[in-house]
């Protein structure tokens, strides 16, 4: 089942084009990694398909709704996570889960139930009412990611969410990644890691607003006769440097 599609999809700022008629498609249960420079545009594109920015033209649909006339029930129907914020710092753990699910809309029982489950399956029921703030970095971007899924969205965007934790944290965190997708959940995850987008099911590579590359990172490595997926980012992204 198709859970993301876009066709031709744009964004211009005035004479400048951040996204350029960009076109695939993302299916139920698939961790898609979303690759590129900074400033290749993947940012942009999130926000369109998140419901944030307007496109300027093409199509594009997430969980069924339409990025132009549905954008509140996208909102509804999708968890992010930011590198740069997901959770109130000054706020204990308990609190940010209280928090995040009221704006979600859970019930008070539905709260207190999924407060428990997600403080006994990351092992902070001990630190439930530490501040975040106090918390190790990756102990921090765990709890953000599962704070992400609380009303059981059917799409969740990760924005580089393993960037500055350790080796052993970002194994662990791809662990939690992979057993969303077995959920059903659809997985739209950027990185700067290039050893991650191997494990990834399917990767997107942008260079200057268009995909210059999809696929499967096998496939792609045979396609474009490299040995890694830091060989490919380099050949597309930065082909003076290859």
């Amino acid at each position: 089942m198709t859970i993301i599609e876009a066709t031709e999809l744009t964004r211009k700022f005035g004479d400048f084009t951040a996204v350029e008629a960009i076109s695939f498609s993302v299916e139920a249960g698939e961790i898609l990694g979303f690759l590129g420079a900074n400033g290749a545009g993947k940012t942009t594109a999130i926000r369109m398909l998140t419901g944030l920015l307007t496109p300027t033209s093409g199509r594009a649909s997430v969980a069924g709704y339409d990025v132009y006339s549905q954008t509140e029930q996208i909102k509804r129907n999708i968890g992010y996570m930011s590198q740069k914020f997901s959770l109130y710092e000054d706020l204990s753990v308990a609190e940010n889960i209280r928090f995040y699910g009221g704006i979600y809309g859970l019930s008070n029982n539905e709260i207190r139930e999924k407060t428990s489950l997600l403080l006994e399956r990351l092992g902070l029921a001990r630190s439930r009412d530490r501040r975040i703030k106090a918390l190790p970095l990756g102990w921090r971007q765990k709890l953000a990611f599962s704070v992400a899924l609380i009303h059981d969205p059917r799409v969740i965007f990760l924005d580089e969410p393993t960037a500055g934790v350790d080796p052993i944290t970002r194994r662990q965190f791809w662990d939690m990644i992979y057993e969303t997708a077995e959920r059903d959940v659809t997985v739209f995850v950027t990185t700067h890691y290039m050893d991650e987008a191997e494990y990834c099911d399917r990767v997107s590579m942008m260079v200057d607003g268009r995909i210059e590359a999809i696929g499967e990172p096998a496939e792609l490595k045979d396609r474009f006769a490299v040995v890694s997926m830091n060989d490919l980012f380099v050949k597309l992204a930065r082909p003076g440097a290859s």
